[in-house]
């Protein structure tokens, strides 16, 4: 089964400062994946990498086997979330996403059924000034929805989120991947993850453990007690 995402020995240097080396490991369809890592280490760099925003300076990383600068239709492929991106705050929701839609290449009118999928639709015209850090989240979330794409890119989504938006976001993952759709999240809420994802990514500048959730909790550990002792030992472990 050919990997929706694969890192192989990426690496990114900034002169004598390692972002990330060697880093190695393969995302397969229909699962949802989560990257983890402590502050710097490299979870940023990673995910620029694959969406071409930076290049390495060894190894390489491919979506749908090609690197994302070779996609045709990149939005149509990789839906994108990215933490810390802003939005135009003059503008309404509906008009941020009639935008994308067109930048997308897909018709406007799938506008209204992603605001009714994430749970905007009542907002659809209100300025983006005027939004929660909750509902900007929201709009992200649309934003990477808007080309129906086949993977989902996502930075820190839940920030911003009350129980109830975490709760939403996790059903919405898991629904997006058992109808086919394939999922890679960055986020530092481990017990939330534990809920949401199949496998677990840990790095700190290098792999340090990549497989199914159960072989990284299999002492009857929590995730957060192995992720930690993970990265404090940093020590590559198999699955």
């Amino acid at each position: 089964m050919t990997p929706v995402i694969e890192f192989d020995g990426f690496t990114k240097h900034y002169g004598d400062l390692v972002a990330v080396e060697d880093l190695t490991f393969s995302v397969r369809p229909g699962r949802v994946v989560g990257l983890l890592g402590p502050n710097g280490a490299g979870k940023s760099t990673s995910l620029r990498g694959l969406l071409g925003l930076l290049r390495p300076s060894e190894g390489q990383a491919t979506v749908f086997g090609v690197p994302y600068g070779q996609l045709d239709r990149p939005a149509q492929a990789v839906g994108v979330h990215m933490d810390g991106l802003g939005f135009e705050t003059g503008i309404t929701g509906r008009r941020h996403l009639e935008i994308c839609a067109v930048a997308a290449g897909v018709p406007r009118s799938r506008v209204d059924g992603v605001l009714a999928e994430v749970g905007l639709a009542d907002a659809a015209r209100r300025r983006l000034g005027k939004y929660s850090t909750g509902m900007k989240q929201r709009l992200g979330l649309a934003t990477a929805l808007i080309g129906d794409p086949d993977l989902l890119v996502l930075d820190e989504p839940a920030n911003g989120l009350d129980p109830e938006g975490i709760r939403w976001l996790r059903q919405f993952v898991r629904s997006f991947a058992e109808n086919g759709g394939t999922v890679l999240l960055s986020s530092h809420q481990l017990a939330e993850l534990a809920q949401t994802v199949d496998e677990v990514i840990v790095i700190n500048r290098r792999t340090l453990f990549a497989g199914p959730l159960e072989a990284l909790t299999a002492d009857g550990r929590s995730l957060e007690d192995s992720y930690f002792d993970l990265v404090a030992g940093e020590e590559p472990v198999r699955a």
